[in-house]
């Protein structure tokens, strides 16, 4: 198979995408299924290249020496775009249903088919140059979703994650052009790419640019409070933001820059890596103490996805193989199940036309397939044994201890506070919908009312994942450990 299929694959839902504005449409169910149809072509052709052309790069274009789009398939990026590529097709159902009696609908499904694309090419990127440009492109299809409302909150809101993500690219465009010219290009290689020469203390501290840079979309602390205000945009925007899309890419692009570009060899036992440690370790604490005062569903939701983005983070900074694949780990599992409680949390918000935690209690009676989902969810990501979440943060406090540091130790510590909070923070809500005080039922008498089938499909699928990877996480995980190890 010719290598072009993977400039093909990321080109299609670009294009597929912007070709949406201009249609005048029938009706809802042919844009829908136009929809559609682009986002399984492209994961039917991503698949194509993920199994059929590991190590084949191709050059689309090239600025000038050093400087071109080049794209390849490799571990890590297969990773990635393997998660994105299965994930994608199935939220567009929950958006089609969500979405239904929302005006401006061609504007939102261009931009959302145009995000498929640009997440693709980070995945897939060969260099740091392109990983890059891609990123900056994930910020500006992205931002029309987040303000996708037009009101007064959501028009801040996307100005607010504009600010905080072109701003974080900013930042990590210093160690992009500076790691092309200390490689000879910035290809991605495992270990790290650096030509002899260089000045130690200058690229430790590109470094820490890179990290927080590239961090921003990661929200890690103190560039984080993009994150909750984001979720005034639509649910099938919020999961895909909070879960996959934008977030990973951030946390994506500092794996790619720790292990493909400045290795660990050159950052392990700094300054600057005991830095980088130490804001992943308080943004994880923070983000998990934040998301116990929340109070608005969705908010609460987007502060444990810093908590929980910030444990990958730690695993990444451990700079450890089994860190790296605690952290690669975590980022697969949480996006299964942070996915499903986003399109939970939706789906309450969609039928009762409530945000607010205090207005959750009762609701399980009528809306029982939602919310049972929801709790299986939330046991997975407080790290509950039979479920994904707990292999991963399992992963992580295993590689914190044997990192052995003080600072490893610490994290170790930091995440078992952290899976507490998580606790109190997100089963409460299961008991509040299940067994709400006699005089706080606000769905006493209601009849049962649940999601439809196009919002339950993808929940129940993401919950069934959720399961399957915590009984047999073995295939995945040996996936995962290969990469860790260079494969």
């Amino acid at each position: 198979m010719s290598p072009v299929i993977l400039p093909i694959a990321i080109l299609v839902p670009i294009i597929g995408g912007a070709l949406i504005l201009p249609i005048r449409f029938k009706n809802n169910r042919a844009r829908e299924i136009y929809s559609e149809a682009v986002v399984v072509l492209t994961s039917i052709l991503v698949w194509a290249a993920l199994m059929l052309l590991k190590g084949r790069p191709i050059t689309v274009y090239s600025f000038t020496s050093g400087f071109s789009i080049t794209f390849a398939v490799d571990g890590l990026g297969s990773l990635f775009a393997g998660m994105v590529s299965l994930m994608w097709p199935l939220v567009m159902l929950y958006a089609f249903s969500y979405m239904r009696e929302e005006s401006r609908k061609n504007s939102f499904f261009a931009f959302y088919v145009m995000t498929y694309g640009a997440a693709l090419g980070i995945a897939l990127s060969a260099d740091m140059v392109t990983m890059y440009v891609f990123y900056e492109m994930l910020t500006l299809v992205t931002i029309p979703l987040v303000s996708y409302y037009g009101n007064h909150e959501s028009m801040f809101a996307g100005r607010k994650y504009a600010a905080y993500t072109i701003g974080g690219a900013a930042l990590a465009f210093f160690p992009v052009v500076l790691v092309t010219q200390m490689s000879g290009g910035g290809a991605f290689v495992y270990g790290g790419n650096l030509l002899p020469g260089y000045s130690a203390t200058l690229m430790r501290v590109a470094f820490v640019f890179g990290f927080f840079g590239f961090g921003a979309k990661a929200a890690v602390f103190p560039l984080y409070s993009w994150l909750p205000t984001a979720s005034v945009a639509p649910t099938p925007v919020t999961a895909l933001l909070h879960a996959v899309a934008v977030v990973n890419a951030g946390v994506f692009a500092v794996m790619r820059m720790t292990y493909y570009a400045f290795g660990t060899d050159l950052m392990r036992g700094s300054k600057e890596q005991l830095l980088c440690l130490a804001f992943s370790v308080f943004s994880l604490l923070f983000g998990a103490v934040m998301a116990l005062k929340e109070r608005h569903f969705k908010r609460r939701l987007a502060f444990s996805t810093m908590s929980n983005l910030s444990y990958m983070l730690f695993g990444t900074m451990l700079m450890t193989p089994m860190g790296f694949e605690a952290g690669m780990a975590h980022m697969v599992f949480h996006g299964v199940i942070k996915m499903s409680l986003f399109l939970c949390a939706g789906a309450f918000m969609h039928k009762t036309h409530k945000n607010y935690i205090y207005e959750v209690n009762g609701v399980g009676k009528k809306m029982p397939v939602t919310f049972v989902c929801y709790t299986l969810g939330a046991l997975s990501l407080t790290g509950i044994p039979l479920f994904c979440g707990f292999i991963s943060k399992w992963e992580l406090l295993m590689a914190g201890a044997d990192e052995g540091s003080a600072a490893g130790l610490f994290g170790a510590g930091a995440l078992i506070a952290s899976a507490f909070l998580c606790a109190m923070y997100t089963l409460t809500i299961s008991v509040r919908a299940f067994f709400p005080a006699d005089m706080k039922n606000q769905f006493a008498g209601c009849a049962r009312d649940d999601a439809d089938l196009l919002m339950l499909l993808p929940i129940v699928v993401f919950t069934v994942v959720n399961v399957g990877l915590g009984i047999f996480p073995g295939g995945i995980m040996g996936i995962i450990g290969n990469i860790a190890g260079g494969a």
